[in-house]
């Protein structure tokens, strides 16, 4: 659960949990209802989107519009997803039961991982652009969400020297599936992520059994590209 104490404050974020006007508790109401109407059944994940502050993981120019069901811009070419493929792909994450070490590719914003460290026991994340990891390290702090480990690197190597993942998100759209991230896979674990390119992009969710991987389209999806590299 989301908490804050005096110092949480040393960050410099301006920490407003419950907001008023068109962040009001009223107006995350509605996206909540929204998420219901598109077929987002998993309480757990409704009520954790519902008491997350989606206003400040972006700009204060964009706060008003952050309850809204649209992708938001967060500067270098990368954007906030929209609440129903957080929540959708949480979701499918949380299906098969209780995660305890989850590994996100693309931090952002921080917003997914936010939503995550508040289902999972420990949240692995890598972002390639320095700038958004320190604001999301910043606003995750602020939060009171410890149980994060964030890492500057190219998120299409995954996090060498770690493996094991119960779930791995990919919060970035890939050309194909990459072995590295399903060889850090652990029996029963689940890779959920948008592949293709353009508007000819699939979620997707590759599962690690015994037998080996099972992969399966679960919906059409839209998110911004998967790069390599990083940037200081």
């Amino acid at each position: 659960a989301l908490s804050k104490n005096k110092d949480d404050m040393s960050s410099g974020l301006s920490i407003d949990l419950h907001g008023s006007g068109m962040t009001s508790a009223r107006t995350r109401e509605r996206l909540i209802s929204r998420l219901l109407a598109q077929g987002i059944r998993d309480t757990r994940v409704l009520d954790v989107m519902r008491q997350t502050p989606r206003h400040l993981f972006v700009d204060e120019a964009l706060a008003h519009r952050a309850y809204e069901d649209i992708a938001l811009p967060i500067g270098h070419s990368q954007t906030l997803s929209q609440p129903y493929s957080v929540a959708r792909m949480t979701e499918i994450l949380l299906a098969d039961g209780p995660r305890r070490k989850v590994l996100e590719i693309g931090t952002g914003s921080g917003y997914q991982t936010a939503v995550l460290a508040q289902l999972v026991a420990m949240v692995h994340s890598v972002e390639r652009i320095k700038p958004l990891q320190e604001k999301a390290r910043e606003r995750l702090n602020s939060l009171g969400l410890h149980n994060v480990r964030l890492r500057h690197a190219d998120g299409l190597v995954g996090w060498p020297g770690e493996g094991g993942y119960d779930g791995i998100i990919g919060t970035a759209a890939a050309l194909g599936v990459p072995t590295t991230l399903t060889d850090l896979l652990a029996i029963g674990g689940c890779l959920i992520l948008p592949v293709g390119a353009g508007q000819q992009q699939s979620l997707v969710r590759v599962r690690r059994t015994h037998e080996g991987l099972q992969q399966e389209v679960i919906e059409p999806a839209h998110f911004v590209p998967m790069l390599g590299g990083v940037i200081h």
